[in-house]
């Protein structure tokens, strides 16, 4: 079986594919289509997901209680203001450019959204 990194990138200039993307690691992680499975959150979908409500929230929610959300940028955090937001949220932070080459390294496949 092979490891899945979903990179979730999309934020509310395209809510349905960070939708998409959030839902579709939740679902493979449930149905247990991977090895193993982590996500990242990096650039726009990182603002996203501070504010997420409903049914992708609901779905973000069970992927933080499996475990499998690996980190958001802190570069973007910074950046966008949202560093505290993302921490009181249970967010781990992080360069996603190491976090990444990391998954790589261990012969994760990427998957963005």
């Amino acid at each position: 079986m092979a490891k899945a990194l979903f990179l979730i990138m999309s934020g509310k200039e395209s809510p349905e594919r960070a939708n998409i993307g959030i839902m579709s690691a939740a679902r493979s992680a449930e149905a247990k289509r991977y090895e193993d499975l982590k996500v990242i959150f990096f650039g726009p979908s990182e603002e996203y997901i501070a504010n997420l409500s409903g049914q992708p929230l609901e779905f973000l929610r069970k992927l933080q209680a499996m475990n499998l959300v690996d980190s958001a940028c802190v570069g973007v955090a910074e950046r966008y203001g949202m560093k505290d937001k993302l921490v009181s949220l249970g967010f781990q932070l992080a360069p996603a450019g190491e976090r990444i080459a990391y998954y790589v390294n261990k012969g994760y496949e990427v998957i963005s959204f």
